[in-house]
């Protein structure tokens, strides 16, 4: 029975798909029935994704609210999520993307040399730190406290008592040759002081803010490392500091 079962195979003919014509070889392969129903199939799972997405659109509520509409943006047409863990200024956001943490530390360095200079000459070290008189003068008794003369007592002028450095005493002063000044040449001299003040408040600020940027770009760095686990937040970044994480303690072998 076997026997008639082979022979009957070798007589059966192999079913083939025609292939294209001569006159349309131009047109490249004819298409078999396998790649026509790969083709349906990639089309009908389309036209179901579109009709669910309309279906959604037609649902969707106009004021719906989601927190990812404010906690990401378009970046020269991709979209990127935002940084909820650090908040920056734009001059911060600025030198954290086009510079390098070298750069910074570079310029900062600058800016405090130039900060020392400036307060040598303004005489404007005790005033920088903001630290109030502390001098004490001891008096015998209730009277001389209430006659205490504090310029006599310092042998200085009464207006300059307010200085604390530069304060020269009066037998000095007379032997000061001091220039006549009229109130023009005061009123300049004032002025000059008082912008060069302006300078130094906007130095100070300036190296704060790479004082900054260069903490934030250093934990940047660190976070950057994969060998490491990823640490714990203990205090978020601001614009005026850097966030602060606690890495857990692992013992090398």
């Amino acid at each position: 029975m076997s026997s008639w079962k082979k022979a009957g195979k070798m007589s059966q003919k192999t079913h083939r798909e025609r292939h294209q014509p001569e006159t349309r070889k131009h047109l490249g392969l004819l298409e078999k029935k396998k790649d026509y129903i790969s083709r349906a199939r990639d089309f009908q799972e389309k036209q179901a994704t579109i009709k669910l997405l309309r279906k959604r659109a037609l649902n969707k509520n106009p004021d719906e609210f989601h927190f990812h509409m404010i906690n990401s943006q378009l970046v020269n047409g991709v979209h990127r999520e935002k940084d909820k863990e650090d908040h920056h200024t734009s001059e911060q956001i600025k030198l954290m993307e086009t510079q390098d943490i070298r750069y910074v530390a570079y310029k900062r360095n600058i800016e405090a040399k130039k900060i020392d200079k400036l307060q040598s000459q303004l005489h404007m070290i005790d005033v920088a730190n903001e630290m109030q008189n502390q001098h004490t003068f001891f008096v015998d008794d209730s009277t001389e406290m209430k006659n205490f003369d504090l310029a006599k007592k310092l042998d200085t002028h009464p207006a300059l008592l307010s200085r604390r450095t530069n304060r020269p005493k009066l037998s000095a002063i007379k032997d000061m040759k001091l220039p006549e000044l009229d109130d023009k040449t005061i009123s300049k001299i004032e002025q000059k002081k008082h912008m060069a003040y302006k300078q130094l408040e906007k130095r100070i600020h300036r190296e704060r803010e790479l004082t900054i940027v260069e903490q934030k770009l250093e934990m940047r760095r660190a976070l950057k490392d994969k060998k490491i686990k990823k640490p714990k937040l203990v205090k978020p970044g601001s614009k005026d500091n850097a966030p602060i994480y606690k890495w857990k303690f692992e013992r090398k072998r």
